[in-house]
This record gives C-alpha cells, structure tokens and sequence, in this order.
C-alpha cells in the first residue's frame, strides 16, 4: 500500500494534511534533517574561526556554499540523508557524511572534512536541532495562530460588548453580562498566555558526551570551549544559532525548557477548550446562529440540523494536543544516569502534539467566523428573567439599612417565577429614597450589567 493521505496513519498526514501545510515543513523529519545540517554547518564554519592552525578561516566562496546547503535543502537530500542511514543504522551520522559527501571536487572543504562534526555527541546536533524546530513552530506557527484567535475574539468583544445576557452560572440565571465582555474575558487569558508561550527561552547545549568537553580539551587543552560553545549557540544566525546557552547538562539538554514550553501550550489549549465548550452550550441554547455553508449536510438523517462542528473539532484536538504535550512535559526531563534513550523517541513525536494543537486553533477560527448573534434570543430569556433583579434591590435595601433585606427578596424570588409587576410592586413599598426608588425601577434585566460594555470595549 503506498503512503497517500488516504492510506496515511496519522490524519494530522491524511485527512488533515492540508491544514497543517505551514507546521509540516518545521516539525517533520525533513525538517529535523535540515536542521542538523544547519548546527553541523555552524559548528564547522566557526571551528575555522577559532583561531586553529590546523583548520584556517575558510574562503567567502566555502562559506557561501556551506550556507546554500541550509537555506537550498530539499525532499532530496533527506532521501539521500535516508539512503545512507540504511548503512549507518545512525541518523546523526548519515548527516555528517552526507555533508561529507558535498564536499566532493573542492579541495579547500575536502581537507578540512575531519572539523564536521568534530568533538560532537549526537546530542549536541539533536538538542539544538529540536531546539530551532520548536522555536520556529513557535514564532512562525503557533503564536501567530493564536494572535489570529486573540484578534478576532477582541472584534468581537467590542462588535457586541453592548449587547446584554443573561448569565448562567451553575446552569441558572446569574447576573446579566454582555455578549462582547464574556470574549473580553478570554482574550485577557489568552492573551497572559500566550506571553507565557513566548517568554520560554529555548535552550542549547555543545558540550560533549557528558557535558564536560572532554573531547575538545583533548584536542586544545588551552582553548576556552565553553565560551566558544555559547557563541556559536548564541549568536544570530547565520553565525551562530540564536539560541540561549545551557551551560550545564549530562549528555542530553535537560528539558526542562520543553517541559516549560508544552506546559504552556497545554494551559493555553485548556483556555481554548473552555471557550469551544462554552460557544457550543451558547449554540445549543440559541445565543449564536451559525452560516449556512451552500452544500453542507449537519446530519445524515435529520436537514434541519446546522451542528457546531468545528468547535467540537477543536476540542477533541485540543485533548489530544494536551494528552501529548503533558506526557511530553512529565516524560522529557526524567534521564537514567547520563544518558538514555527514552526521550529519543518520544521526541520525535513534538511536531504530532504541536500539530493537533495547530489543527484546533484552526477549527476554533473558522467556527469563529462562522459565529451570527441571535439578539432576538438573548433579549427573550433576559425578558423572562426578572428575578435576577433580585440582586440590586437587596443590595441596595442594605445600603439603607431595611432588615433582613436578603431574606425578603429570597421569599418573594427563590424558585419562582418572578413578575417585572411583582417586583415593581416591592420596591415601591420599600422604605428607602424616590430617588433609588425610580432608579431601580427603571432597571431591567437587559440594563443590568455593570461595567461589562466599558470592560469589553477595554480589550
């Protein structure tokens, strides 16, 4: 059976392949190779940098070319990178030779051959390969998706951040709200959030087999290899990696950075499960229509139905994202000794969490977009909610001291049905100012929200 996105295992390659066309080229082995190639590459131009009599400054001509093999890698050279490791059994060493391999039929690279990968563990390739994977899935994919979300839920708190409902806190009529203040409410989180996402420094280390330089001192017992290593991770790129500088490690780059980086994630996807939770029950109970898209069938037995399917998508990805990210979080800093090799494998699955978390910012915007306010709906259940005035008329009977002002209001509302009559009728006995008087009986339902217009308009 040839792979297809038919035939593919994953659907995040199969039925959701085009979705994730921006994440497939940073996340996937294609993208882990060429990013092997551009730390193998950066370590060996600024090894001839350094000051070594054995390997000189190479030519403007080397290092150019030595850079096109980054920025000109292709599908092909994987394959390539792939044939060898068939020999090797070793990805990272199928990446040296295949550097090697490029090497042919220009002298001034084929004599200094020996520097790629000098004094190199697999690790000190693999760590900061992941590391530029993540920081580019980062910056490139997935906080310019969720900017995308936070833009729109910002429109559309101030779009609507004067239209009033009713609030449901347990599932009951709560205190009245506006439309625009309950996205005002998540742009804030999402917005701390994805700050959270962002702060991560993304870490890399070049330090040998145990992190101790051994095999650099050996060669150059007098050089200073680690201020050396932080350059060349730290510097911008081309020269350097522009990654920050982990000065301690065993052999492997701890993770905790990951671990801080996919925590982060998870809360933001927690955020977002929230919001597509709460936008399917606001669905269900009529606050928000959804457009018709000509063609589209919501049931195979019932036409009347228009289901709020991409929300549910994005929340069945967004568990699946979690799933991942949290195992990744609790599995990636947790090392035997030294070394093993738990992480290896596991890592290589940060692309298939990112990417379910990718897909699901996606369905969350395109449900989004589909999104119509029923104001005709809202404006009926405030109308026949006139208990939750219940709230300001005790609250403002104790401002005046009439006595047990709650449990007044508790007898005539409590699990009833509660009449703008009935409640006009209590206060126009109560013991307090014309002035409050009138102003509360003025209030409705729908004029009952508090600052909620000036907080959503604020976002």
């Amino acid at each position: 059976m040839s792979l297809s996105t038919i035939t593919a295992l994953s659907p995040l390659d199969g039925r959701y392949a085009a979705k994730l066309a921006d994440l497939r080229p940073i996340m996937s082995e294609h993208g882990y190779m060429q990013r092997r190639v551009q730390v193998e590459i950066t370590w060996f131009i600024a090894l001839s940098d350094a000051g070594f009599d054995e390997f000189k400054p190479l030519s403007a001509g080397a290092r150019s070319y030595l850079h096109s093999l980054v920025s000109n890698f292709s599908e092909a050279d994987s394959a390539a990178i792939k044939e060898i490791e068939k020999t090797t059994n070793h990805d990272v060493k199928a990446v040296e030779y295949w550097i090697k391999s490029r090497f042919e039929a220009r002298p001034e690279l084929e004599k200094a051959a020996e520097f790629v990968h000098f004094a190199c563990t697999s690790e000190d390739i693999n760590n900061t390969s992941h590391a530029l994977q993540l920081r580019a899935g980062r910056d490139k994919v997935v906080l310019p998706t969720l900017d995308r979300i936070q833009l729109k839920l910002r429109d559309m708190a101030r779009q609507f951040a004067d239209v009033p409902m009713l609030s449901r806190t347990h599932g009951q009529t709560a205190s009245p709200t506006t439309v625009g203040k309950e996205f005002a409410n998540v742009v804030m989180r999402l917005q701390t959030a994805a700050d959270r996402i962002s702060a991560v420094k993304i870490l890399g280390k070049m330090n040998g087999a145990v992190g101790n330089y051994n095999a650099h001192l050996s060669a150059w017992p007098d050089f200073d290899w680690e201020a050396f290593s932080k350059k060349v991770i730290e510097s911008h790129e081309p020269e350097g990696l522009g990654l920050t500088f982990q000065p301690y490690s065993i052999q492997i780059e701890p993770h905790d950075y990951m671990a801080e980086l996919f925590d982060a994630v998870a809360r933001t996807n927690t955020i977002l499960i929230d919001l597509s939770r709460d936008i399917w029950g606001y669905v269900s109970v009529g606050y928000f229509k959804q457009k018709l898209k000509a063609g589209e069938i919501g049931s195979s037995t019932m036409p009347h139905k228009v289901n709020p399917i991409d929300f549910e998508n994005a929340e069945g990805n967004l568990g699946l994202a979690n799933a991942m990210l949290r195992h990744l979080s609790e599995k990636l800093p947790v090392s035997r000794w030294q070394r093993d090799l738990t992480d290896s494998t596991v890592l290589r699955n940060i692309g298939v969490a990112l990417g379910y978390a990718v897909l699901a910012y996606n369905s969350l915007l395109t449900g989004l977009n589909k999104l119509e306010i029923n104001e005709e709906k809202l404006a009926e259940d405030l109308n026949h909610s006139w208990e939750v005035l219940a709230e300001p008329i005790q609250t403002v009977m104790r401002r005046y001291g009439v006595a047990g002002a709650y449990e007044k209001l508790k007898e005539v509302t409590r699990g009833k049905t509660v009449t703008a009559e009935a409640l006009h009728e209590l206060i126009k006995s109560l013991d307090i100012p014309q002035e409050d008087k009138d102003r509360l009986l003025a209030m409705t339902p729908g004029s009952y929200t508090g600052k909620a217009a000036e907080l959503a308009k604020r976002v």
